[in-house]
């Protein structure tokens, strides 16, 4: 096909669409190479003219003379679609590399890797990777969770986010806890400081020099923290941190607690002096339910941020640590953002439970 020198068929409106093409500087150098084999082909040259003109080979110069014949000047500006290469595994096979990944163990194994799992299946661990990533499989990781328990969980997850969301007006809110057996720790060798390509290096073991207990009150609108470190963490010493919180705050105002279940707040000597500060309002978060208790995401700042890296040679050099970064804390406090209903939390709950029933 396409050995004369004939004219390939075409009309002014193409001719004057390659026309254009051809002598746009926006046109891609691949489909102007494409016009031109056209055009010269309109025009009556042959083949071997056009291939030697073009220096290219003559199947080519066919190949777009019959891509225009069949498809127009439309036909030259994309390249046909590719079949790619060829499945190497049967749907059956993949299906069982999915079924086994999520419902069968290895023996002597909690779990499978792409190795094992190929190994098993008689596949390449590419192809196991392959499968796994397009079905969101990841065996090699797990999460832990907790489901409180308390008959109350509603009423207190309600009333608690109630409050984050909406706290109330002309009152102080705060998430108080404590942080009990922060370890006063000095590494055996000097820290190796950091150096470029090389991290900050401790040794593993340490010296232990006593141990203290923050107690901490963050105020949930302000982000500001009224803190202390006390050797213990009985009563007697949450009643004095009580009396702190007092001591720091108006006392025109209404002040609302959010509290663990932890038995120190409810010895009877606590109850007695909430008793003689009716100004107080205590809730309580539901049993097994801690991350409800905003404070606790501030613990988890100060231990990332100043403790776990930290070297301690006595409990007081400890102490001006934590003291120093409530200090810092309170001269910038930025308050954390609450943003989970308490109709989304149940939600996730519910869920949660239904997995446990069914396994699934």
């Amino acid at each position: 096909m396409w050995d004369s020198a004939e004219p390939l068929a075409m009309s002014s409106k193409q001719k004057s669409a390659l026309t254009q093409l051809v002598r746009s500087p926006k046109t891609p150098q691949k489909v102007v190479f494409r016009a031109m084999i056209v055009l010269g082909a309109g025009e009556g040259a042959s083949n071997n003219q056009l291939a030697q003109r073009l220096s290219t080979s003559r199947p080519t110069v066919i190949k777009w003379r019959e891509r225009f014949a069949a498809a127009g000047v439309e036909g030259l500006l994309h390249d046909a679609p590719r079949p790619g290469r060829k499945k190497r595994i049967a749907a059956a096979q993949e299906a069982a590399i999915v079924e086994a990944t999520l419902h069968t163990k290895p023996a002597g194994a909690t779990h499978w890797s792409v190795r094992t799992m190929a190994q098993a299946q008689g596949v390449s661990h590419a192809t196991v990777h392959r499968i796994w990533q397009a079905y969101g499989l990841q065996p090699h990781r797990t999460e832990s969770f907790k489901l409180s328990t308390d008959p109350e969980f509603v009423a207190k997850v309600r009333d608690i986010v109630g409050l984050y969301l909406n706290p109330p007006e002309k009152a102080l809110l705060f998430s108080v806890d404590e942080k009990s057996q922060i370890q006063a720790l000095d590494r055996t060798q000097p820290v190796l400081p950091l150096r470029p390509g090389i991290p900050e290096r401790q040794t593993h073991d340490y010296k232990r020099h006593g141990t203290t207990t923050l107690f901490a009150a963050l105020n949930v609108i302000t982000g500001k923290v009224i803190g202390s470190c006390q050797p213990r963490h009985r009563h007697g010493e949450f009643i004095t941190f009580l009396d702190r919180i007092e001591a720091s705050t108006s006392k025109r105002r209404q002040i609302h607690l959010v509290l663990d279940n932890y038995g120190t707040h409810k010895h009877p000597k606590v109850k007695e002096w909430f008793a003689a500060h009716p100004r107080y309002h205590v809730h309580f978060t539901p049993t097994s339910a801690s991350w409800i208790n905003m404070v606790e995401r501030w613990f988890a700042e100060i231990t990332r941020k100043r403790i776990r890296r930290g070297t301690f040679r006595s409990v007081p050099e400890l102490t001006r640590a934590i003291q120093d970064y409530i200090r810092e804390n309170n001269d910038d406090a930025r308050p954390f953002i609450w943003t989970a209903t308490a109709a989304t939390i149940l939600k996730k709950v519910r869920h949660c439970k239904q997995a446990l029933e069914t396994g699934h």
